[in-house]
């Protein structure tokens, strides 16, 4: 294993990394998402609290009850808004990359323009004025880098050919920044409002900005619904979460429908006491079975044991969401994303796990589901509860064992890259202290 690492594929792929992760823009992207790290335990640990207490596991609540309602407040404003935060966190990030002089103001216009493309306001026939936050969520984050990355540009340009509202000296510098502004936002204005409208006029009101690009991606993965279909999927899938876009989201567009529909005919099926029936879109399992997308739970657990602080902390905040099947704080927080050594890994195992699912079902080892779970449930039950095989539950452990191994040199690698760079870090502050 050492050698595949010392090879020259593998020192051109980190060498890339490195070099691609040194730009401005993957920089802040890697910041700002790290950053959110924070937001997102919150949202998970209101997640998993209101799916344990509700109708999935224990029955305390009801989704109609008020306390259900508060627990679902903190998920909604943080894991289900988090494009906007993405937005915010990456603009100033970027701004800060680039040296612009008021990082909190590029923040503000990035924010401006994201919500006047991605969040469309409508009034209904009764003069209620509603806000579309459907693409806030984990969809609208790619849009978001976009605005972020142009906005930044914009600014960028326009504070070093001086282009500006100017203010005398002797007006506070907050205001003078607040002017200056003016101008570029202007620009920001024409340009992203200028193709939204065009798309909306050219797509004859179906799509905008936002909505146009999720489609643009979802369209071709329709025709690729079959079983070799399945594994470029997956591969399609993951390679987009490493570059920040959510793939998996984009996946379960094209697939649910198809999935639901598969489990009702195996619901008939099994009231009528016949076979069921092996449908492709039941291997999409194999994306998220261990920790969710690229299973990442197993990981986590190496990460516990990490000599690298970072890695260690990020694997401790990330254990229990993990365990849920929610691994947004280690895609951001180890990262996984623009991160070469921990991408490969992460669509490998996939496609390995896939694999396994695609004998287990057609061998008989595992049961095919029969009842629709849609809902955040920790590791193994998902797959009981979806088919009443206990072995389903234990194939998912096995499932961590499967990925884990893929996992473990890759981490090895990290872990030590890490550790030697934190090292040097603490050397170097010593030594100036």
């Amino acid at each position: 294993m050492d050698s595949l690492f010392n090879s020259k594929f593998m020192q051109a792929i980190q060498k890339g990394g490195q070099k691609f992760g040194a730009s401005h823009f993957v920089g802040a992207i890697q910041g700002g998402m790290m950053s959110l790290l924070g937001v997102l335990m919150i949202g998970a640990f209101a997640q998993i609290i209101q799916s344990i207490l509700g109708p999935t596991m224990l029955h305390l609540l009801k989704p109609t009850d008020a306390w259900y309602g508060y627990l679902n407040l903190p998920y909604q404003f943080t894991m289900n808004f988090i494009a906007l935060w993405v937005v915010a966190l990456i603009g100033y990030q970027y701004a800060q990359n680039l040296q612009l002089k008021s990082p909190v103001i590029t923040m503000l216009d990035a924010l401006v323009i994201f919500l006047m493309i991605a969040a469309p306001v409508s009034t209904n026939k009764a003069g209620v004025i509603s806000i579309n936050t459907s693409n806030l969520a984990a969809q609208g984050m790619f849009v978001g880098f976009l605005v972020a990355g142009v906005v930044g540009r914009i600014e960028w340009f326009c504070q070093k050919k001086d282009i500006k509202l100017k203010l005398p000296d002797v007006v506070p510098g907050f205001l003078q920044n607040s002017f200056s502004s003016i101008i570029p936002l202007l620009i920001e204005v024409v340009v992203f409002l200028g193709i939204h409208i065009l798309i909306i006029t050219v797509s004859g009101g179906r799509f905008d900005l936002a909505s146009g690009f999720i489609a643009l991606l979802s369209a071709p993965l329709g025709v690729l619904i079959s079983t070799p279909g399945m594994f470029v999927l997956m591969f399609i899938a993951c390679l987009l979460w490493c570059f920040g876009i959510h793939g998996s989201l984009i996946l379960m567009s094209v697939i649910m429908p198809v999935s639901l529909q598969a489990v009702a005919v195996n619901a008939k099926l099994r009231a009528a006491g016949k076979a069921l029936q092996y449908s492709p879109a039941f291997l999409c399992a194999g994306l998220a079975v261990a920790g969710g997308t690229g299973n990442t739970f197993p990981l986590v657990l190496m990460g516990l044991k990490a000599k690298s602080q970072q890695i260690k902390a990020v694997s401790k905040v990330s254990l229990i969401p993990g365990w849920f099947n929610i691994n947004e704080p280690v895609t951001f927080g180890m990262p996984v994303m623009y991160n070469p050594i921990m991408g490969i890994p992460y669509i490998l195992n996939v496609l390995v796990v896939t694999l396994f699912y695609l004998i287990g079902f057609k061998t008989g080892i595992i049961a095919m589901p029969f009842i629709p779970i849609t809902t955040v449930l920790p590791i193994g039950f998902g797959d009981y509860l979806g088919s009443l095989n206990p072995f389903n539950f234990v194939w998912d452990y096995l499932m961590i064992i499967v990925a884990g191994i893929i996992w473990f040199p890759f981490f090895k690698v990290y872990d030590n890259q890490l550790y030697k760079k934190e090292q040097a870090e603490g050397k170097a502050e010593a030594a100036n202290a």
